[in-house]
């Protein structure tokens, strides 16, 4: 029984972090993938939990041994995702989330095509602006260039199955828990985790 491969993927700002937080506090049955990253750790931040920090030269190490399922440099900081974790996690039935962008969503696609793909939409761009302002930790200068990111990105939404628009949070997190559950109930992956049912039908 081979566990799903979820990918949830949205512009920063549009509330990705909220929901999948609240998605994993609601199904014990996923385990989120934590990423590497050379980036310093903020605030708060543990090792193990947010990310595991590591220095730009084990990441490159990593890289070269093909320890990565996908890795990819953003605002001069790399970040990758472990594919022996994900590899063990689904070999032993355990559904896994992934909580990357759209680019790293490509690169796990070529490896597991038959991944769950979930893009999370802000209700509109004036909206995310909105968002991104009232977090107060961004200058005007840093926002403007989320806010050109975030169109580019949404420009890759149709490279997913699933589009959550997040313009109330408990409607958005009952979308996302549904997806999860359908996905559960599709013909192949009921066979998988049943299969004395199914046996006494030949």
């Amino acid at each position: 029984m081979s566990g799903h491969l979820y990918i949830v993927t949205a512009p920063s700002g549009a509330g990705k972090t909220t929901l999948v937080r609240m998605l994993l506090e609601n199904d014990s049955g996923i385990r989120l993938s934590i990423s590497y990253t050379t980036r310093a750790p903020r605030a708060g931040e543990t090792d193990g939990r947010e990310y595991h920090f590591t220095d730009a030269g084990t990441f490159r190490s990593m890289v070269d041994r093909g320890e990565f399922l996908e890795w990819a440099e953003v605002h001069g900081n790399c970040y990758g995702t472990s594919r022996l974790w994900i590899e063990s996690e689904m070999a032993a039935g355990r559904d896994v989330l992934l909580e990357i962008d759209w680019q790293g969503a490509q690169q796990v696609r070529k490896l597991f095509p038959a991944a769950i793909g979930v893009f999370i939409m802000p209700p509109s761009m004036a909206e995310l602006e909105r968002r991104l302002v009232g977090r107060g930790t961004d200058s005007a200068e840093v926002i403007a260039r989320r806010l050109a990111a975030a169109h580019e990105e949404m420009r890759h939404v149709s490279e997913f199955e699933y589009v959550i628009i997040n313009d109330e949070l408990q409607r958005a997190l009952g979308d996302l828990l549904s997806v999860v559950r359908s996905s559960r109930l599709h013909q192949e992956a009921q066979r998988d985790r049943h299969p004395e049912i199914f046996a006494s039908l030949n």
